[in-house]
């Protein structure tokens, strides 16, 4: 539907005439995504990629992709055959998780139809994989956790090269994070140093809120490293990244080494070495070592709570905060526009019930650029969001534009997160005339990272000097829990 508001905006096209009395009965839904997090939490831990190579064995079960195909009431380690079989058992024991395992020879998928596609689990585990993922496979792993799944991303030291293909793990998972078509502008704040490091055990930092140092599992104080790495941070690209355990002698940027982080509404983990999630079980003629149950480390609560918050799990704060009480609520005033213009700050005119664009609920939206000309809109509303909460932002999105062009954004709108000094925190998206698309779309964020502060949303438009692009929001929440 291309839009007109006033005498500035035009149709152009008898089509688009055509999608504007169909816009309000057309609704378009959102986009494919992991399901809210749920009882049992769905849980898949690869194997396609090489992940039982040389001594290494890291699978929770021979049974694949059921492990319950082995045991399905296990009760200890040994139930379950696989170096990874102390972290499975103690996942099911709960009751409250769904495990799977991508077996050898499949390929990780989003949006298709089969057991293993990934829009059936909440997180998804790599656990030191040894062979590149495929471009296919790059963009079904990062749209995944873009649309609200957990990614779980265990290395291991430079040079661990177990099928000896030329690639490591350091290798494989930067190259996931910076040679991807979703996100390739370092998504996640941070990249893995190619190190060696042969023996440490890292610190947790204080932050008695953090639901992964001190979740339901436990409470994290050290872990371990024989033969691995860490990552640098960088919070310039994406503040949400933070790093939970340091390696000896370092903090802040250098030497995490498991760090949290979100990208669009999903949640991303790492941790720099194999070991501490090897439980010393496995299948006959690997050499393995039982960093799980290692006395001078909490590696077990480390795994079990990282990946309790990363499927969404009861206390999950974002990497940055929670864990804590927290009511829940909706925090926006006037969330979907019906009380016209009042406490959003907003350009003249976007906040509107025009007929020209339908809203998706009501009749009133937020209306911005669209002129065909060139011009800037501004939507914006300050919040705060409690300390000790999981917080969402959530809104509905419809863009429809006159520009044919299928490569070139020549209209953008972005959606950031200030400071209450005004400094952009963080850009949480940026559409364009190449998002165009009828009805709206669900957009979803995560901002659990700024609980405990006052941070404005804030939409700005910019549109250039020829033909017009719409972005019409409707129906926002920022929810927290």
């Amino acid at each position: 539907m291309l839009g007109f508001r006033r005498s500035r905006h035009r149709l152009t096209t008898a089509a688009a005439v055509f999608g504007l009395l169909v816009a309000g009965a057309a609704v378009q839904a959102a986009a494919a995504a992991p399901a809210a997090a749920a009882t049992p939490h769905r849980i898949l831990f690869d194997n396609a990629h090489a992940e039982t190579a040389g001594n290494a064995d890291w699978i929770i079960s021979t049974s694949q992709p059921d492990p319950l195909g082995q045991d399905s009431s296990p009760s200890a380690e040994t139930d379950w055959t696989g170096a990874l079989s102390s972290w499975g058992v103690a996942l099911q024991k709960t009751g409250d998780y769904s495990l799977k395992t991508l077996p050898s020879g499949s390929s990780l998928a989003y949006g298709g139809s089969t057991a293993t596609d990934l829009s059936n689990f909440d997180t998804l585990v790599l656990p030191e994989p040894n062979t590149l993922f495929t471009t296919a496979e790059k963009t079904a792993i990062m749209t995944f956790v873009k649309n609200g799944g957990g990614l779980f991303m265990v290395s291991d030291h430079t040079g661990a090269d177990r099928n000896s293909d030329g690639e490591d793990a350091v290798e494989i998972l930067n190259d996931l994070m910076t040679n991807n078509s979703v996100d390739s502008t370092d998504p996640f704040g941070f990249s893995i140093d190619t190190l060696s490091i042969s023996s440490d055990y890292p610190s947790a930092i204080s932050d008695s809120s953090n639901a992964v140092l001190h979740g339901s599992f436990g409470t994290v104080t050290k872990s371990l490293i024989a033969s691995g790495t860490t990552a640098t941070l960088k919070p310039a690209d994406n503040s949400a990244v933070k790093g939970l355990l340091y390696r000896t002698g370092y903090s802040g940027n250098t030497g995490a080494f498991f760090a949290t982080s979100t990208f669009g509404s999903g949640r991303v983990a790492f941790w720099g070495d194999s070991s501490p999630i090897d439980d010393g079980t496995g299948q006959s003629g690997n050499t393995l070592y039982d960093g799980w149950n290692d006395t001078g480390a909490t590696n077990a609560a480390l795994a079990l709570n990282a990946t309790e918050w990363l499927a969404g799990g009861s206390g999950s704060s974002g990497g940055g905060g929670g864990g804590g009480t927290c009511t829940a609520a909706q925090l926006l005033a006037n969330p979907g526009f019906e009380s016209g213009n009042t406490s959003w700050t907003a350009t003249s005119g976007v906040i509107t019930n025009s007929s020209s664009e339908a809203a998706r609920t009501g009749s009133y939206k937020a209306w911005l650029n669209g002129y065909g000309s060139a011009n800037t809109d501004t939507l914006s509303q300050s919040v705060t969001i409690p300390s000790g909460c999981a917080a969402t932002l959530n809104f509905y999105l419809h863009v429809d534009t006159a520009e044919t062009t299928t490569s070139t954004a020549y209209d953008t709108l972005k959606a950031q997160v200030l400071n209450s000094g005004g400094t952009v925190l963080s850009t949480l998206a940026t559409y364009s005339n190449l998002n165009a698309a009828s009805g709206y779309t669900l957009r979803s964020f995560d901002l659990s990272s700024y609980a405990g502060q006052t941070v404005t949303v804030k939409f700005t438009g910019t549109e250039g000097s020829t033909l017009q692009t719409s972005f019409v929001l409707d129906d926002t929440a920022l929810n927290v829990s």
